[in-house]
């Protein structure tokens, strides 16, 4: 009986050290996003850093993306996947990322840079006094951008406006909006705008961007039986949130993100979280945090359905809702499995 007790006591224990071994095992997650040093020219090397991953990886590997400008609509580079890349001249005037794949022995992970300042050509001007905006950042006003200074002076330029959150970050092209002066519409509200400038001269092109406006403030209009009076309002209190996603791992059935988050009221909002991926159904979760200053960072996690465990690339797309009903831009982070 003894020796029967003794055998069932050393199958538990080894069976409990298989299930031990199995639940430590995990395939890395991200924890700090890839980033990307060097000089945005051609002529010129980047290089990728892997960021900071858990669960040990034993090797990374690399894809090089070519982005519009503004960072958008991002697709592999043919045979770029080193962990350097010298830009081209097919990459002048667009943004470069790295899409960056961490693996150990129980699986795979990926997890994207983010994007470049738009790749100059190597003989291109340099500039000396970077563009400035003038002008009042008000819906019906006109701003305008400047040249700035260029060694050599440039023979002709191009400009690009954009619109970005209320912090500067996350500066989004405007359709259309390639002029040197600009009038800032009700869609601009709560956010600053700025302009890539492109200065070209015979030996190629360079692209800087300006400082950004204040932010831009609404209007109301107030008619009497005589008159009518435009009145500039502040955009305080009226301003839509906005986030910036900071990262997104996965590990095991759990997916982790970290996002900032402003606002120019304290208090509650919701964060609309959407899973997606091709092919399959997303799935919507919601979280509410509680803003005590102007801005703060927040991690939320929840479980990832198997279907987006699968291989290829999920995409984690989150936006803000204030009480008001305003909505922030929507941001987005990916993993890929393999």
């Amino acid at each position: 009986m003894k020796t029967k007790l003794g055998l069932l006591a050393a199958v538990a224990i080894a069976t409990a050290g298989i299930l031990a071994t199995v639940a430590n095992a995990a395939a890395p997650g991200n924890t700090s996003p890839p980033t990307i040093s060097g000089t945005t020219k051609t002529g010129s090397t980047l290089t990728a850093n892997e960021g900071s991953w858990s669960n040990t990886p034993t090797s990374y590997t690399y894809q090089w993306q070519r982005c519009a400008s503004d960072g958008r609509a991002c697709g592999d580079i043919t045979s770029a996947t080193a962990k350097t890349y010298a830009p081209v001249t097919g990459d002048v005037g667009h943004a470069l990322r790295v899409v960056v794949t961490a693996v150990n022995a129980d699986g795979k992970a990926s997890a994207t840079s983010n994007p470049t300042d738009p790749i100059s050509s190597a003989g291109g001007p340099s500039n000396t006094v970077r563009p400035a905006i003038a002008g009042t950042a008000a819906v019906g006003s006109t701003l305008r951008v400047t040249n700035g200074s260029w060694s050599p002076s440039a023979s002709s330029f191009g400009r690009q406006w954009q619109r970005c959150e209320s912090d500067g970050t996350g500066c989004l092209n405007i359709p259309g909006a390639t002029g040197q002066s600009y009038g800032v519409r009700s869609a601009d509200v709560g956010h600053r705008l700025r302009a890539l400038v492109t200065a070209r001269t015979s030996s190629g092109s360079t692209i800087v961007a300006s400082n950004t406006s204040e932010i831009v403030a609404g209007s109301t209009t107030t008619t009497t039986s005589t008159t009518t009076t435009v009145v500039t309002t502040t955009a305080s209190g009226n301003r839509a949130p906005s986030l910036g996603y900071v990262s997104l791992r996965v590990i095991g059935a759990r997916a982790y993100a970290r996002f900032r988050v402003c606002d120019d009221r304290h208090g509650g909002l919701t964060i609309v979280e959407r899973d997606n991926k091709n092919r399959v159904l997303s799935v919507t979760h919601r979280f509410h945090v509680a803003l005590g200053s102007s801005c703060a960072v927040f991690a939320r996690n929840w479980r990832l359905a198997p279907k987006f465990r699968t291989r290829g690339r999920y995409v984690s797309s989150l936006r803000a809702i204030d009480g008001g009903g305003r909505l922030s831009l929507l941001r987005t982070r990916s993993v890929s499995f393999r």
